[in-house]
């Protein structure tokens, strides 16, 4: 049972986050520094000054990195001179024309060893973030590039440092244009605003686990970089809350009659005559719409306004009206950084993470 009057409660917030989760995810602008600094140690720029690539292939094994491969390929799209292949393993066309970026945080992921190990034997440019141990970092140890996590963290959060890897690497081979050092301060700026301290209506976090509270949510993306931070939303959902979530562009979703129905039904607020022990079990949480917006422009603008006509209750996630002169990167970040402390707190206040803080005192 959700208990939703802690997360008002800094005190038994902080006792219930047995695990230090939430201060974890306050480190996020802290992994984006750390990562900027291994990569400026390793010389990560300027050994990647290769001229363009035949391709980047991106690798994508299981965790954080998943979403941030699907959103680094989002922003690579509109106008990558280079192919861009995401995949689990290194096809088998890879030479030394090509480029390979992996993220993992399990060192003992021998498939990806086996296939990283076979991409730099045939002379491919690797670039891998990855503990420093193991069989994954051995497979390119002198002939790529690795980039060891400075800031330890539980490896559900180690999106920000798979986003910058990824970010440096592109950038350096000029496939894409970011502020990376500014990134860090935006995220420092999200962690501040979702402090535990903060109540649930200034805090953005909290606000957003109350609506997705009880509900099944559908973060529905309104450009491909929405859809990517859904995608990684729905990870920190079911990674802290243990909350299913459905992810989809918004064309799709509008393809689907009987669920998009179900959605304009579902906006509405509880029934506050309902009976939680009378209704135990009668069917799945009902639905929460989310429409995630990255991009600005004409193109969002007609998606919000069409599907606003169809979905005037849901509610729409859209940061670059609140960051002033923000890129795409720092508005999908901050996003997904957001979703990541929503998680946490809906996990903290469900008992699904954390401990003793969860029941409240008895009155005396």
């Amino acid at each position: 049972m959700l208990d939703d009057t802690l997360l008002d409660d800094p005190r038994r917030l902080d006792d219930a986050d047995t695990g230090g989760v939430l201060r974890a995810a306050a480190m996020a602008g802290a992994q984006v520094r750390s990562t900027i600094e291994a990569a400026t140690e390793l010389e990560l720029a300027e050994r990647l000054d290769i001229g363009r690539p035949r391709s980047l292939v991106i690798i994508v094994r299981p965790g954080a990195g998943h979403g941030a491969a699907q959103l680094l390929t989002a922003l690579l799209a509109p106008a990558c001179p280079v192919p861009t292949v995401v995949t689990d393993t290194v096809p088998p066309w890879i030479g030394a024309l090509d480029v390979v970026l992996a993220h993992t945080d399990d060192p003992y992921d021998r498939d990806l060893a086996a296939s990283l190990e076979r991409a730099a034997r045939y002379g491919a440019t690797v670039v891998l973030s990855a503990p420093p141990e193991g069989p994954v970092a051995s497979a390119v140890a002198g002939r790529g590039l690795v980039l060891s996590p400075r800031v330890v963290g539980p490896p559900e959060l180690a999106f920000p440092r798979a986003l910058t890897t990824g970010l440096l690497t592109a950038g350096a081979l000029g496939l894409l244009v970011s502020d990376v050092d500014g990134l860090a301060d935006r995220l420092d700026n999200e962690a501040a605003r979702g402090h535990l301290e903060h109540e649930s209506f200034v805090n953005p976090a909290k606000s957003l686990a109350l609506r997705l509270a009880d509900r099944t949510p559908l973060l529905w993306g309104l450009d491909h970089a929405g859809v990517a931070v859904g995608q990684h939303a729905a990870y920190a959902l079911g990674a802290h809350a243990a909350v299913v979530a459905d992810v989809s562009d918004y064309r799709q979703a509008l393809a689907r009659p009987a669920l998009h129905a179900l959605a304009a039904r579902g906006g509405n607020e509880r029934d506050i005559f309902a009976d939680p022990d009378l209704d135990e079990g009668s069917g799945a949480a009902p639905p929460r719409a989310l429409l995630l917006s990255v991009r600005s422009g004409p193109a969002t603008d007609e998606a919000r306004f069409r599907v606003g006509e169809t979905l005037p209750a849901a509610d729409v996630l859209a940061p670059a009206e609140e960051l002033a002169e923000a890129d795409d990167v720092a508005c999908a970040a901050v996003l997904a950084l957001r979703f990541e402390f929503a998680a946490v707190y809906l996990g903290l206040a469900a008992g699904t993470i954390g401990g003793a803080g969860r029941v409240a005192p008895l009155s005396l």
